[in-house]
């Protein structure tokens, strides 16, 4: 199955689109005015500490403060299960005005800061230093038990006996040579020592270090062997990019290139309308079936639905096909759309345990090409399915979208003759408070439409009610849900 990368630069936007056999599987923006935080390391000061939470408040120089919990409190964690101890409470390990070394492992989300530890990790091309923790870890991706082993070996006649930190073996070292492991062990170590250096004296908040940009991130991470091209549109970051390859991934160097053709890079593989479909709230199946994808605070609904689909065979087989289609759509959607958190899944019922057990199994396999952590249930005695997907930053209709100000995120306004009765009422209201000559109601086209017409008898009952004539104004910029009341 081939695959390429697509990188979208411009100055204030970096887009990346990664696609297999011409589809788009996932989708990443990163603005510089709103830059990633995960990875950056910050010199913090303790602003609050909060026992009944046995949490911390932390200032990093963002807008708002960020949050540490005592789980993420390493030293207080190794400590009490090194000893045996029970783990010491938030007050006292912390107090404010404390300075703290801190790293961000949650940007900001919604109303919620970013999430700190003080657990320091550092992300190199085929490892991850843990500068803390003298331990040797394996990624989970790496299965076979011969294979964590060797490599588990291999690193360890690299580090040295001595040597205070430890390494995470990511998946792309599985094929490294060792004098690759051990380039990226050096230039690992380098940057935790400039890290140290800079923090030493660092008057909080204070950013030590920041991770890598988008583009720098997708060829760290993102590129495998199964990548044939990464294709960029900027020729100012091309050339950034291919030093910055030949130096920490020269095995992708040679797989960068520089689009130049006159249409948009977007436009020329449809990442564009794959990008507006991403952000509809329903999703057409091929079948003629359709999703409804609805993303709360606590949860993402996903709803399967026969729509057109029609089948040939039985309404058992309809519903079945319908389920397996989704199953591969829903787990393409989550990529696209970056949504985490519990997200339920309502496939249409079936009556038999094989199909149900089919269309898990398809989904979980879907899942699998997925790089962020998440877990799948079975089905509950309602029929649903329920996962977990790791969220570490917003998702992309957070990114691109804002909640609507008619409607305010609710997805719906108010009817025409909701906002009349609103209006007789508040009229109501006036009379009574205030003694004027007249009242002339300002609202939109649709509810003055409605009260010279269908309401109208009801405005001249309330008129000779309160004893004042009532006027109508149309304002053309107010929205439906909009209206005021102007004594006269």
């Amino acid at each position: 199955m081939s695959e390429e990368i697509l990188i979208n630069v411009t100055p204030r936007e970096t887009r990346v689109a990664a696609m297999q056999s011409g589809v788009v599987q996932e989708l990443m923006v990163e603005r510089a005015a709103s830059r990633g935080l995960v990875g950056n390391v910050y010199m913090g000061r303790v602003a609050r500490v909060l026992p009944g939470m046995q949490s911390a408040f932390i200032e990093i120089g963002l807008e708002r403060a960020a949050f540490l919990h005592i789980a993420d409190i390493w030293e207080n964690r190794r400590n009490g299960e090194a000893r045996g101890d029970p783990v010491k409470p938030i007050e006292r390990l912390l107090a404010e005005g404390q300075p703290l070394l801190v790293q961000v492992v949650k940007d900001p989300i919604g109303t919620k800061g970013a999430r700190l530890s003080t657990q320091v990790s550092i992300a190199g091309r085929l490892l991850v230093y843990l500068p803390q923790d003298p331990h040797i870890g394996i990624s989970q991706r790496i299965g076979d038990e011969s294979e964590r082993s060797a490599l588990r070996e291999r690193l360890r006649g690299l580090v040295p006996p001595e040597e205070k930190g430890g390494f995470i073996v990511r998946t792309l070292a599985e094929a490294a040579t060792r004098e690759e492991l051990a380039a990226d062990i050096a230039y690992l170590r380098r940057l935790w020592g400039d890290i140290r250096e800079a923090s030493l004296g660092a008057t909080p908040p204070r950013l030590l270090y920041q991770d890598l940009s988008l583009a720098q991130r997708v060829l760290r991470d993102s590129v495998t062997d199964a990548t044939e091209r990464v294709l960029l549109d900027s020729r100012e970051n091309y050339v950034k990019l291919v030093a910055f390859a030949e130096q920490y991934t020269p095995n992708v160097a040679g797989r960068l290139a520089h689009y130049t053709g006159e249409r948009p890079l977007f436009d020329l593989f449809n990442v564009e309308q794959e990008i507006e479909k991403a952000l509809a709230r329903r999703v057409e199946l091929k079948s003629g079936g359709y999703l409804i994808m609805d993303q709360t605070e606590a949860m993402t609904t996903v709803d399967v639905n026969t729509g057109g689909f029609v089948g040939t065979r039985s309404f058992d087989d309809t519903v079945f096909k319908t389920n397996l289609e989704a199953a591969q759509t829903i787990a393409r959607q989550l990529r696209l759309r970056n949504l985490g958190g519990i997200i339920i899944v309502d496939f249409i019922d079936m009556d038999t345990d094989e199909h149900r057990h089919a269309v898990l199994e398809e989904f979980k396999r879907a899942l699998a090409h997925d790089r962020t952590r998440l877990t799948v249930s079975g089905f509950t005695q309602l029929g649903l399915v329920e996962m977990t997907r790791k969220r570490t930053r917003e998702s992309l209709a957070h990114v691109l979208c804002e909640p609507c100000p008619t409607c305010e995120g609710r997805g719906e306004v108010k009817t025409a003759r909701t906002v009349c009765y609103e209006i007789l009422r508040e009229i109501l209201r006036e009379a009574r408070q205030f003694n004027a000559r007249e009242l002339r109601v300002l609202a939109s086209q649709a509810v003055n439409d409605l009260f010279l017409e269908e309401e109208s008898a009801a405005l001249a009952e309330l008129s000779d009610f309160i004893g004042k004539p009532i006027s109508m104004q149309v304002e053309t910029g107010y929205l439906q849900e909009q209206f005021d009341i102007v004594l006269m």
